[in-house]
């Protein structure tokens, strides 16, 4: 009889055990979760950054065809280069948070956008699309 009640409380131990790592890693699965909203969130910021910084440097664009080239604006701080910092900041965050989409490498995509690679730019942009955000990007 000794025996069989040994038997009744191993089982018992083992079964909590079990009910205790079952638990422990259902937390722990909570725990890693992520948080859509804040997803969502950081996306949106990119997509924003990424429509202001085209429309900056649209407007840069525009602003430099009518320019005299001997009038010295050409050694003043580039805005678009100033509004590619933001939005290089805001792909950084979704390098770090693993926010790519489709193979896509976004801090990649938007460092040779600045840098006037219009295939990355279109990659860019083509997130925010399928990211819901097509309406913040300048189209041309």
């Amino acid at each position: 009889m000794g025996r069989g009640r040994v038997r009744g409380r191993a089982g018992r131990r083992r079964a909590a055990r079990a009910a205790t790592a079952f638990v422990v890693v259902g937390l722990m699965g909570g725990c890693s979760s992520r948080d859509s909203a804040q997803d969502e969130e950081w996306r949106h910021n990119y997509c924003s950054a990424l429509g202001s910084w085209q429309d900056t440097r649209n407007a840069s664009a525009a602003d430099d065809s009518g320019v005299d080239a001997d009038d010295g604006q050409s050694a003043q701080p580039s805005e678009p280069g100033i509004a590619g910092y933001t939005v290089i900041a805001a792909a950084k965050r979704l390098d770090r948070e693993g926010l790519d989409r489709g193979g896509s490498h976004i801090l990649d995509d938007t460092a040779r956008a600045i840098s006037g690679d219009r295939t990355a730019e279109g990659q860019a942009v083509s997130y925010c699309d399928d990211s819901g955000f097509e309406t913040l990007m300048n189209a041309g």
